[in-house]
């Protein structure tokens, strides 16, 4: 989903996973399972690096081949996350369930998630983003449109 694509862009700008997982304060280890996605890497740490290479989550996540978008944010916003992924999920006629269900979690998760309590699981985006063509910087607050992938 996006460890082929992080790949990619550091091997291309000769930068080695050490310098990485040292942006991210983690240790290489951890870095190189994120690129082999044998562990899925945190929204925050995705976004660190969408922002470290200026390109967006949706190309870290080969959702597109459009590197960036105009007027896009640094930060994650939690709140609007939640709005829009409860947008979502009544734009789709899902209940909280419903949604759970398809992610294989609780629909208290669910309800964190559109609280802003918590930022959704990388795994979860990239599902929610591939099923509803809908841009994982939309969803995360990162920008205002494109809301959904061409």
């Amino acid at each position: 989903m996006y460890g082929k694509r992080l790949k990619e862009i550091r091997e291309r700008l000769g930068i080695y996973q050490k310098d990485l997982a040292k942006l991210l304060n983690v240790q290489r280890s951890a870095y190189t399972q994120y690129e082999l996605e044998y562990n899925t890497i945190p929204c925050v740490h995705l976004n660190t690096l969408a922002n470290y290479f200026n390109v967006s989550i949706d190309y870290l996540f080969m959702l597109s081949n459009k590197k960036n978008y105009n007027n896009t944010l640094s930060e994650i916003d939690k709140a609007k996350s939640g709005m829009r992924l409860k947008e979502l999920r009544k734009e789709n006629k899902l209940s909280q369930e419903k949604l759970a269900t398809l992610l294989n979690t609780t629909h208290s998760v669910i309800a964190e998630y559109e609280r802003g309590r918590f930022l959704i699981n990388t795994s979860f985006l990239y599902t929610i983003c591939k099923k509803y063509n809908i841009s994982a910087d939309y969803l995360l607050g990162k920008i205002d449109s494109p809301k959904y992938l061409n």
